[in-house]
């Protein structure tokens, strides 16, 4: 059915018939489809079954239905009164002559009609399948039978309404184990690896069984508005692998494996001892304005010359590399990948170099070493931490060598509940200058831990009530208060180091995700940190100087709107006039691979926007040791020869291109050793 822009634009109750899911755009067809004739009487239609079976429920809200509480597609509650006034509109040119035939048009041929506003952002073409390959005809006609009878009136059941689910889908052990992996190495970090919910929502067999293969592929394949990446529109899985992943996750999770303090030390290897590494840099390079650059599929970083351009070195390390962090010193970058592997980088070498290394769990994201030196004594890189997600623990290893020393498990109770948690995972470390104490952040339970390294075998921990998923974060521009989003609860934590205590709990916009975070001094408010968001349009800054600004500090004092939700990193200098900040989960593919920037001293709009590159998506941004040149990483595909990806060098005055470094498999984050030792952000 042919739709004229004016109907598109101007029917906003199209939008009741829209987007859910699907696997993939299905062409409109030239002509509309033919009403449906009358359900025979002999045939009796379950309507409640077709509606699971078609898995609607998983994206929209349709009142009477149980579990059809979705959030995605456009809310059906009001469906009969817009199908009704639609289907009398002057300019409507189907073949439908009431509503009923109306919705049964809509339901079979879907993207003849893109509705403009979803629950959480323009409708996407292509989202919704029809699900006439799943249903008879029959059930079909039911189903908009069934809607046409909405009005508005009705109460939609809730989402944990017991509704009828059948039996997990059956899978071969090849297809199990394959899908196993997908999970891990994809959607673990959002969703758990028990399946809880996190970041993402929770995937154990009583959510996923009632919305049905069908929606859930679609979910998979096409993500949504809230932050699910679009594994199948990116190339990452194809539809019959997506479809192998919705079958999955609605079998039980099984159980991973325990990791033990003699397991991780036979994982233990220092290649280079502390007794035969250089005792002076072995370069005439600025090893401070090295970039220590992950390189995401490869399963390595690259060391790269922040003067020059040149990859100075390439290392082999854990598997998806999540975080660099720099010793107190500068001269070692702890590596951490997302399979638990820790890998030392002595930059002092010529070439610099892996002298050690150890797997201290399946899963991590977060390492850190001892920066404190002060009246209790000289902490300075004699101690490292990695905080892990399976199993959740963090390890306490040697600085200079890696050997581990000890484990401390972290599954505990939720603060606000008292219930207890299988599987509270850390999620980001940083090292107080206050007092020798990591600041551990216990993503489930909603805790800060507090922990004492100076006697590690034997650490104390101070357990501070916060919020429940906490995340990513970083310093405010004094370095006393770290700043940690709880992003699944839309808040930030404010942690002062120096007090030890939580000073304010505050709300932002959805899904909060800072990176570190942007610190700088709002011409109104004075000083303020920023992020931006998974699941809005939006940069939410925080006053941060309750001396100087008091009646700032600690709230939301100023938002800024951006093109679209999916931002993942924020970022700026104190040399710098701008703030930038990336789409880097957009569903828009232009705003994908874009980044923008905001002007310091008028910061109530965005200044300019840009496609970085014609593929691929850009993402995190890394200043130089000098604050005048900004790096932006573009995300390729390691299976694409010529867009496996690059980053982008701007002169951060002008923002003019000045270089690229080209064939870089998946570079991601990227940690220039100056700012990094300084918290520069």
């Amino acid at each position: 059915m042919k739709k004229t822009l004016f109907l598109w634009l101007t029917i906003g109750a199209l939008a009741l018939l829209l987007a859910a899911c699907g696997p993939k755009a299905t062409e409109a067809p030239t002509e509309a489809p033919v009403p449906a004739a009358e359900t025979p009487a002999e045939e009796t239609v379950d309507v409640q079954a077709a509606f699971a079976a078609g898995g609607c429920g998983a994206c929209h809200v349709i009142p009477g239905v149980p579990n059809a509480a979705g959030t995605i597609g456009p809310d059906l509650s009001e469906a009969g009164i817009m199908a009704a006034e639609q289907v009398e509109a002057a300019d409507y040119n189907g073949e439908a002559d009431n509503a009923t035939d109306y919705l049964y048009e809509s339901i079979v041929a879907p993207d003849a009609y893109i509705a403009p506003d979803c629950p959480s952002g323009p409708c996407q073409e292509g989202l919704m399948p029809s699900p006439s390959s799943a249903l008879s005809d029959a059930e079909l006609q039911a189903m908009a039978e069934y809607l046409v009878e909405l009005k508005g009136g009705e109460v939609a059941q809730p989402a944990d309404t017991a509704a009828p689910a059948g039996s997990a889908p059956s899978m071969t052990d090849e297809e199990f184990s394959e899908a196993k992996q997908i999970f891990f190495d994809r959607c673990a970090g959002c969703h758990g690896v028990l399946r809880n919910g996190a970041t993402g929502p929770a995937l154990t067999p009583d959510v996923t069984l009632p919305k049905g293969t069908a929606a859930l592929t679609a979910i998979i394949f096409n993500g949504t508005q809230r932050g699910m990446p679009d594994w199948g529109k990116q190339g990452v899985l194809t539809e019959a692998q997506a479809e192998m992943m919705a079958k999955y996750i609605q079998n039980e999770p099984p159980a991973p494996p325990e990791m033990s303090m003699g397991q991780m030390k036979e994982t233990w290897s220092v290649i280079v001892p502390p007794d035969e590494r250089p005792t002076e840099p072995q370069t005439s390079r600025d090893w401070q304005n090295y970039f220590v650059v992950t390189l995401r599929d490869a399963g390595q970083v690259a060391v790269i010359d922040g003067d020059t351009y040149e990859v100075v070195s390439t290392v082999d390390t854990g598997y998806a590399v999540h975080i660099t962090r720099m010793s107190a010193t500068g001269r070692y970058a702890y590596v951490i990948g997302r399979d638990g592997k820790v890998a030392l980088v002595d930059l002092w070498m010529e070439k610099p170099d892996k002298v050690a290394e150890v797997q201290t769990c399946y899963d991590a994201r977060s390492v850190d070493v001892s920066k404190y030196k002060g009246e209790e004594g000289d902490f300075f890189d004699k101690y490292a931490v990695v905080g892990c997600y399976w199993p959740p623990h963090f390890a306490i290893l040697d600085g200079a060598t890696l050997e581990p020393m000890k484990v401390v498990s972290t599954r505990s109770y939720t603060y606000d509940t008292g219930e207890y948690h299988p599987e509270p995972r850390v999620a980001s470390i940083v090292a107080s200058h206050f007092a020798p104490e990591w600041i551990i952040n216990v993503k489930e339970t909603g805790q800060v831990w507090l922990v004492d390294y100076s006697d590690p075998l034997n650490p104390t921990i101070k357990m501070l009530e916060a919020e429940r998923f906490l995340h990513d974060g970083g310093w405010d521009a004094s370095g006393r208060y770290f700043l940690v989003a709880a992003n699944a609860r839309d808040k930030v934590v404010v942690v002062d180091a120096q007090e030890e205590k939580v000073v304010a709990i505050v709300e932002t916009g959805t899904k909060p995700h800072p990176g570190r975070g942007a610190n700088f001094v709002d011409p109104e408010y004075g000083p303020v940190w920023c992020t931006g968001h998974i699941g809005e349009g939006l940069i939410s800054c925080i006053g941060t100087d309750p001396d100087g600004h008091p009646d700032s500090a600690w709230k939301v004092v100023r938002e800024i709107e951006l093109p679209s939700a999916g931002s993942l990193f924020i970022k700026t200098h104190p040399n710098s006039q701008w703030i930038w900040v990336d789409l880097t989960l957009s569903t828009d593919e232009t705003l994908q691979r874009s980044v923008c920037v905001i002007d310091k001293q008028n910061p109530t709009e965005i200044s300019k926007c840009w496609e970085v590159s014609d593929y691929g998506r850009a993402v995190h941004f890394e200043y130089n040791k000098q604050g005048t040149e900004v790096w932006v990483s573009v995300w390729g595909r390691i299976d694409q020869p010529g867009q496996i990806g690059e980053i982008v060098v701007y002169d951060d005055a002008t923002l003019e291109e000045i270089a690229r470094i080209p064939d870089l498999p998946t570079p991601t984050g990227k940690f220039n050793v100056y700012n990094t030792v300084d918290d520069i952000y």
